[in-house]
């Protein structure tokens, strides 16, 4: 028999239903928590996050506004000027040089850059970015004079004109890495074929060691630039090849190799700033010493440390007539000129210990220094027929070379 819930029971049944809620006690404590539900779907993207602009670079003359000290002594270092614009056809402006020629054949209006110029030598950029190796229009010269040398009184030449890659077609001037600030490997610069790569500025400026100075230049006390004292900075550009083995040619080292050098001894563990100040060159206090006596090249000494050897030499006369570096950094390498016969270059070497008993200089071909300073630099860049000194054979000088520093 089929039972039916009629309206007015249904009425009661929710009159009942209030009453019990109604008369229910308070809520029990929380149960604990279930495990969590599955991931919901990805919202929308919100606003992209806001990125500071990259820094840029703006050049030595910014830097100048706040550091104008710095800057001074600086832009008359050789960094500043070893890649020169030539601007409406007048040549660069250098500190203590000048360039008044140019190859046979070209006028300034012809030259795009000067590689150098600042101290020992100049090369030059023709206007399609090409290293100029002979007359215009024209290769294979193989004795067109192309690169032009400084006078130096030190070790005897005039100045004069000389070769290099004379007469090779189309040379590259690929050396952007140490002679530009915020150099790019990638493409020609102003799209002409001869320049490799690219660069913000021409010369070693102030942003080459410490980064693009915009952002600096605008917040100064919010904004620090780099400051990196170590070695393996200045290492980046005075290097030639592997840092295991100082390069050599022609009876020198070549030049730029003064990291490999210091590689070679004790003097790794130091750093070059604490012998050199990186805004001031030598080239300069050179020219200020001249006017007083009293400037010194570099910030420290070398009795500042090797008090004992500088104390103790057997000889009377070498303290009178000599430095420390004449025996310990004689010219070894060549930039402009060098004359082998009287073991002198035109760039003092930083390789320093002395072996008493090693007279050569160099591997048997020629081609490597070794790592000490053989009796032929140290000692007959004087002691040589028409040097400074009486000259002096062999075993004179190994027997003088041989304890010359010992304590009495």
């Amino acid at each position: 028999m089929k039972r039916h819930i009629t309206l007015p029971c249904l009425f009661l049944l929710g009159v009942s239903l209030l009453l019990l809620a109604a008369c229910a006690g308070p809520a029990g404590p929380a149960g604990p928590a279930g495990p969590p539900g599955p991931q919901g779907p990805a919202g929308p993207p919100g606003p992209a996050a806001e990125l500071p602009a990259g820094a840029e670079y703006v050049g030595s003359e910014t830097c100048s506004t706040c550091h104008a000290g710095i800057y001074e002594t600086f832009i008359n270092t050789g960094h500043a000027w070893k890649l020169n614009p030539v601007v409406n056809g007048q040549p660069p402006d250098y500190p203590f040089t000048e360039v008044g020629e140019v190859p046979e054949g070209y006028t300034w209006e012809d030259i795009l850059y000067v590689i150098g110029g600042y101290n020992w030598k100049a090369r030059f950029i023709d206007k399609q970015g090409y290293i100029i190796t002979d007359a215009p229009g024209q290769s294979g010269n193989a004795e067109y004079l192309n690169q032009y040398n400084y006078a130096n009184a030190e070790i005897g030449f005039e100045a004069g004109w000389v070769k290099y890659h004379s007469g090779e077609a189309n040379l590259p001037y690929d050396c952007g890495t140490c002679h530009t600030t915020g150099y790019s490997p990638e493409g020609n610069q102003d799209g002409l074929p001869g320049l490799v790569g690219t660069w913000a500025l021409p010369g070693i400026q102030c942003e080459r060691c410490h980064g693009p100075g915009s952002l600096h230049a605008g917040n100064p006390r919010g904004v620090q630039m780099t400051v990196d004292r170590g070695a393996e900075l200045c290492g980046e550009c005075h290097i030639r090849g592997s840092i295991e083995q100082v390069n050599a040619k022609g009876g020198f080292i070549e030049h730029h190799e003064q990291y490999e050098e210091f590689f070679q001894s004790k003097h790794v563990a130091l750093d070059c700033v604490i012998c050199h100040n990186p805004h001031q060159g030598v080239v300069q206090l050179r020219v200020a010493r001249q006017a007083d006596p009293s400037v010194l090249t570099t910030r420290t000494l070398c009795e500042n440390c090797h008090f004992q050897q500088a104390k103790y030499q057997d000889s009377q006369i070498h303290p009178g007539v000599a430095e420390c570096i004449d025996c310990h950094m004689p010219r070894v390498t060549k930039s402009a000129w060098g004359n082998a016969a009287m073991f002198t270059g035109d760039i003092r070497t930083h390789l320093m210990a002395i072996d008493p008993n090693q007279i050569g200089q160099f591997s048997e071909d020629g081609a490597v220094a070794l790592s000490q300073l053989g009796l032929d630099f140290a000692c007959r860049s004087c002691h040589v027929e028409g040097g400074r000194a009486l000259p002096k054979t062999d075993e004179e000088l190994i027997a003088k070379a041989t304890g010359c520093h010992d304590r009495p």
